[in-house]
């Protein structure tokens, strides 16, 4: 596996994502490494949230690489989406069904956890794929928009300056030596925030106080 994007081959580099699709569904290993490296990133940002209101970081991560590869493997340029698209859509399904899993397991902490930022794709698209947004139950508060938006308000009334722009780094994806490198901190210092962010978010989340505006 590819450790960063600078060590892929140049050939594969200029390809679209598309493209890489298409080899990697002719067999070619090192097109699907190269998509999978290529949205390392996409799945952090997609696994994060539910990190910071107690999930287990790698576990997630690994999840959402496992939706990711689904998406590599089953994407059809035939459809009216672009991969990054369905992507995001089958690693966002894969997280919640593990999600739901956990609740239905009782695991409190996950059965709790919601989502701290909006899909910016048609969730008319690939509908095949969003059919969970169809069956609505209590664990799919997981997906609520209106409660995931009141919580992340009420939670960014309670970060500093510096804790803030943190989380929106963390959010967006970046690794904690890229976001320290982003804003002249040491990494440990990046950590420590996003650990003192977990706590805020967990209070605000087990205080019931997430009213909206």
């Amino acid at each position: 596996m590819y450790n960063s994007y600078e060590n892929l081959p140049e050939d594969f580099r200029l390809l679209s994502d598309e493209a890489l699709c298409a080899r990697a569904a002719g067999g070619d290993r090192v097109a699907e490494e190269v998509l999978v490296t290529r949205y390392n990133r996409l799945v952090r940002s997609c696994a994060r949230p539910y990190f910071l209101v107690g999930g287990d970081s790698e576990d997630l991560t690994q999840e959402g690489m496992v939706g990711l590869i689904k998406a590599v493997r089953e994407y059809d340029a035939d459809k009216a989406a672009t991969f990054r698209t369905y992507a995001e859509i089958c690693i966002r399904n894969r997280l919640y069904s593990v999600l739901r899993a956990a609740a239905r397991e009782k695991h409190k902490v996950l059965n709790q956890s919601i989502s701290l930022d909006t899909p910016d794709f048609d969730s008319n698209s690939y509908t095949s794929g969003t059919n969970h947004l169809e069956q609505r139950n209590p664990e799919d508060d997981v997906i609520d928009r209106e409660h995931t938006a009141a919580l992340l308000t009420g939670v960014r009334k309670q970060l500093s300056e510096f804790e803030a722009k943190i989380l929106e780094y963390y959010l967006d994806g970046l690794s904690c030596r890229e976001i320290a490198e982003t804003v002249g901190k040491s990494p440990k210092s990046v950590d420590n925030a996003v650990q003192r962010i977990r706590r805020k978010v967990a209070r605000q989340l087990f205080s019931g106080d997430v009213s909206k505006r």
